[in-house]
């Protein structure tokens, strides 16, 4: 860094220089950049540099090792030995650093600087106050006294100085004894290097803890400034409080606020965390582009389309889909639909819903490889083509993916209007600040620029130079980080306004798939009915979201209720919808500090993969053989049939399970105790009439078990909570429901969406037995409603 500003022009005071090596370093870097700066043309002779060479603490850090020593000797010789050092080592040190400047600054190297001008960089002493009432008052200045040199003085020593110091130029004065003390404080056994490095360490923190101050108070007068312009949050956290306080201090002392933004992987494992830090920056980034998205947006809306439909999964889909749930249809716009699940009745509902002559699909995927863009893809495409033609079919297509992946390669050949790309250095749970969030918000009409504004002021309120104290999102993470580790509240209950409940959906993909991994993380609660503190176990961590201009009464009422009873609450409050870009950045940055808490790299995520993989060979071998693989239940009877692995089936007969379904269901929710949470993982059409028991069933259990519930629809949750379900701790108990749906045919394939659907529930079972999870398949045979209910009844 000081070769490097120098070589701009730039003059620079180097400080905190203990070491006489140090120094010595610093000065050759000095002279090589003023080298550089000339070898560009530069004017040397404007160019000024001083470095800082402490004194004083020299001595307070030796003398205190020596009064150790002197204390522990025996001989009296040696002590009289080793008290004639006290006082005199940063003298010593300091005048044999002069005559290092002194050979530096006269070699043949800088006499070529000297004759542009080149200015030498002068020796500053620093801290030259006496901090000992045993030595003279003015010792610091009178024996430091020499040619281009600076001693700072502080006042009260300038003025002693000038009452009573002696000016002589004293600086080479007895340069043999100065030799001979810090010889004889090696032989001491005192390592003058050792004590420099530990006072500069000292000295950064002296500096940083300073900084942070400044920081914190400009942070603080910013947000008073704001007003309602940024989201507020308030956290009340009884007796987490002070490990809260404590992991802030940790994350201030430590600098790591810094180091995140500096995209340092030692913050999480050391890994390659490094490569997926583009989502910091992305906001910014993006907005540089906000013309070509508003002259898509005009396009869009020039062309008449009046619907947009997002074929995607998990970070390519959940983001756009609050966009669509949170602001709805803009005038003039086409109203924008999400489909993100393999169901065939799923895929006939959104065709059914919408005029293909007037709709624009938007297929999105990062790698351009995930099965379910590219079926999608293959579907609506081969439908476009029946209703406009072939030629005319690719306009009403646009992709969004990564550079070089495969689906940029099928856009191109089959003639979409337009390719997006995404940033290669974000995840996709990370990814909705960039072009798979912001491309969809641009067709369904939303003022992109101003999107990013919201999202801006955020991110700067998040900054690296935001104490964590002030720093929301940081604030966040350590908090949901905490709460984990030091008291194993890690089911995060995710609470929202009905304007803004979607946002739980997103939030949930983005903390499940980076914490949950390495049997830790987060598990996300999300839409699970509020209820009173009493049902409600020790391992839950509450966040409301709340929107000031559509509050509910009954959610403020039940959640000042759970902070009265001491469940630990964070309450973010937005002003209006427009804040909501602001809450996907202090998620993001929320999210990677919790997961540097839990000592885990938030950005991969191994058993997501495993799914991908089990589903693809599952699906692969379906084609060659025409049907996927037959199966034994463990139990059925007329309207259902039950699943699972032999260990899994030995332990539920040994929990009571016998010949009928309601017994193994019983029998599996059984296995849920304190600490756990129980999982719907349903492979059914997503629809309120489906939701309902679902949600009926949970709430039942949560009250008699007092634990935390999901109810998750498949295939989407595999892109989101089925990470942390499976890669996470070992506290799930897990129901898979699956059923029979009318075949859909995919063009060009010989298997339909029934079977991609049932080849990914397998795939996910097959890995959650793979980890020894608590699961059991549930499949409906006949009316889905019906299965439902009686599943609904058994579990209630």
């Amino acid at each position: 860094a000081i070769r490097d500003l120098t070589a701009e022009g730039i003059s620079i005071n180097v400080t905190l220089l203990f070491a006489q090596g140090t120094y010595e370093e610093v000065a050759k870097a000095y002279i090589e950049g003023l080298e550089r700066f000339a070898a560009a043309g530069g004017d040397v002779g404007r160019v000024a540099s001083v470095a800082s060479f402490f004194i004083s603490r020299i001595d307070s850090a030796v003398d205190k090792l020596l009064d150790e020593k002197i204390a522990a000797a025996n001989d009296p010789d040696e002590k009289a030995a080793l008290e004639g050092l006290r006082g005199k080592v940063a003298i010593a040190n300091a005048k044999l650093a002069y005559q290092r400047y002194k050979r530096l600054f006269a070699d043949d190297r800088w006499t070529a600087l000297a004759g542009k001008g080149a200015q030498p960089q002068r020796l500053l002493w620093a801290s030259t106050g006496t901090k000992n009432k045993a030595y003279s008052d003015v010792l610091y200045v009178e024996e430091l006294i020499g040619p281009n040199t600076v001693n700072t003085i502080p006042p009260a020593t300038m003025d002693a100085f000038r009452d009573h110091g002696k000016v002589r130029a004293s600086l080479e004065e007895g340069l043999d004894e100065a030799e001979r003390v810090l010889a004889h404080l090696a032989k001491a056994g005192i390592d003058l290097d050792a004590v420099a490095r530990q006072l500069v360490e000292e000295g950064v923190q002296l500096f940083v803890d300073a900084a942070d101050k400044v920081l914190g108070a400009v942070a603080g007068k910013r947000e008073k400034f704001l007003g309602h312009g940024i989201d507020r949050q308030a956290l009340s956290l009884g007796s987490l409080d002070e490990p809260l306080k404590r992991a802030i201090e940790t994350w201030r002392k430590d600098g790591l606020v810094r180091r995140l933004w500096q995209r340092d992987a030692s913050v999480w494992s050391g890994a390659d965390e490094a490569k997926w830090l583009g989502w910091l920056t992305i906001a910014e980034d993006e907005a540089a582009k906000a013309a070509d998205y508003a002259a898509f947006a005009a396009e869009v809306k020039r062309e008449g389309f009046t619907d947009a439909v997002v074929l995607g999964m998990g970070g390519s889909s959940l983001g756009p889909e609050v966009l669509a749930e949170t602001y709805g249809p803009q005038a003039g716009f086409p109203r924008l639909r999400i489909l993100d699940s393999t169901d065939p009745d799923e895929v006939r509902a959104v065709e059914a819903a919408v005029n293909l002559e007037r709709t624009l699909f938007i297929v999105a995927s990062k790698s351009g490889s995930t099965l379910e863009p590219n079926v999608f893809r293959d579907y609506f495409l081969g439908r476009m083509r029946d209703v406009v033609g072939r030629e005319k079919a690719g306009r009403h297509f646009v992709a969004v993916t990564d550079p070089g992946s495969a689906m940029e390669k099928a856009a191109k050949d089959d003639g979409f209007r337009r390719i997006f790309y995404g940033v290669p250095q974000i995840g996709g749970r990370y990814s909705v600040l960039s072009a798979f969030g912001l491309v969809p918000a641009a067709a369904m009409g939303l003022d992109v620029a101003a999107f990013l504004e919201s999202a801006r002021t955020m991110v700067r309120s998040c900054g690296s130079d935001v104490p964590p104290d002030l720093n929301p999102g940081v604030q966040l993470g350590l908090a949901m980080g905490t709460a984990a580790t030091e008291q194993g509240r890690d089911k995060v209950t995710l609470i929202a306004s009905p304007g803004i409940d979607t946002f739980g959906a997103w939030a949930e993909q983005l903390i499940a798939e980076s914490t949950g991994k390495e049997g830790k993380g987060l598990i996300p609660i999300d839409n699970e009915p509020l209820a009173g503190p009493a049902a409600y176990g020790k391992d839950r961590f509450f966040v409301y979201l709340r929107l000031d201009e559509g509050a509910d009464a009954a959610q403020d009422a039940a959640v000042t209720a759970l902070e009265e009873a001491g469940h630990p609450v964070v309450r973010i409050s937005l002003a209006s919808k427009k804040s909501v870009p602001q809450e996907f950045f202090r998620f993001e940055i929320a999210t990677a500090v919790a997961g540097a808490v839990l000592g885990i790299n938030p950005f991969d995520q191994p058993d997501v993969e495993a799914s991908k993989v089990k589903t693809r060979e599952l699906f692969s071998a379906a084609e060659k053989d025409g049907a996927l693989p037959a199966e034994t239940p463990v139990a059925q009877d007329e309207g259902l049939a039950l699943y699972t692995d032999a260990a899994n089936a030995e332990a539920l007969r040994k929990a009571g399970a016998g010949s009928d379904p309601e017994s193994w269901i019983k029998a599996q929710i059984g296995r849920a105790g304190a600490g756990d949470y129980v999982a719907l993982l349903a492979y059914v059409t997503r629809n309120p009439e489906h939701l309902a028991p679902l949600q009926a069933a949970r709430v039942a259990l949560r009250d008699a078990k007092h634990v935390a519930t999901c109810a998750e629809f498949g295939p989407r949750f595999l892109h989101s909570t089925g990470q942390a379900y499976k890669g996470g701790p070992d506290s799930g108990v897990f129901l898979q429901i699956t059923s029979e749906a009318p075949d859909l045919a995919i063009p060009g394939r010989s298997l339909g969406f029934a079977t991609v659907i049932a080849a990914q529930a397998r795939g996910d079972f097959g890995v959650l037995s793979e980890r020894g999870r608590r699961a059991l398949r549930v499949h409906i045979k006949g009316d889905v409603a019906k299965g439902l209910d009686r599943l609904k009844s058994a579990l209630s």
